[in-house]
């Protein structure tokens, strides 16, 4: 049974980027202003401080009870062969899938993405791959296995969540990709237990697919 702190850890966890995916988010200004999206990127961040905090001092529990263990190299390790699968297997699989449903794809949510400067891009893909990561990979799905007793269920509601959050900006189709992207890094995070892996490989896949090969492509 979870203690009061859990489940106000997932109340932060899975209404506080809810609003930010509502009409609530304008009480941060008009959407599109770069203000607007430098607050909304900073919100994360708080709720990530927030989450911590409740671990910590309001369980009473070491961060390794969300995944977060010492730095070892294995983690380095693991992230990169982890995004390297993401990259060069899960994307085209993908990429595949939203052509074969004839969705729209990525485009306007990367239009969107460019016109963001370079400080906050790379702010976004850090909390990408750090908070998102913290907030559904490692809170969320332990102390949901922890109070239903099933890291199934943990798995699937909160890759439910995280899929969906990403419709306003991206649409069906990144979605259906971002659903296929996160069953893997859960399942790779049930099976390995290791959250700095999982912010290894989220970071290097946003940063990967949100300004190098964008870069690129305009270079091109």
């Amino acid at each position: 049974m979870l203690a009061w702190p859990s489940w106000l850890g997932l109340a932060v966890v899975f209404g506080g980027p809810l609003l930010l995916v509502t009409p609530a988010q304008r009480l941060l200004g008009p959407p599109g202003r770069l203000r607007t999206q430098a607050l909304e990127q900073l919100a994360m961040w708080v709720l990530l401080a927030a989450v911590l905090y409740i671990v910590l001092a309001l369980e009473g529990r070491p961060l390794a009870s969300i995944g977060l263990r010492p730095f070892h190299w294995t983690s380095l390790a693991w992230g990169i062969a982890l995004a390297a699968v993401l990259m060069r297997v899960v994307a085209p699989i993908g990429s595949w899938m939203i052509g074969r449903l004839r969705l729209a794809g990525f485009e306007t949510g990367l239009a969107a993405f460019a016109t963001l400067p370079l400080w906050l891009k790379l702010v976004a893909v850090l909390g990408g791959g750090v908070v998102e990561e913290t907030l559904f990979r490692g809170f969320a799905i332990e102390r949901i296995a922890e109070a239903s007793g099933s890291y199934l269920l943990a798995a699937a509601l909160t890759l439910v969540f995280f899929a969906l959050l990403h419709l306003p900006m991206w649409g069906w189709g990144p979605v259906l990709s971002f659903s296929i992207s996160g069953a893997v890094l859960t399942a790779f995070y049930i099976w390995r237990q290791d959250l700095l892996a999982n912010m290894v490989a989220h970071t290097i896949v946003d940063a990967v697919g949100l300004i190098v090969v964008p870069s690129r492509a305009r270079r091109g």
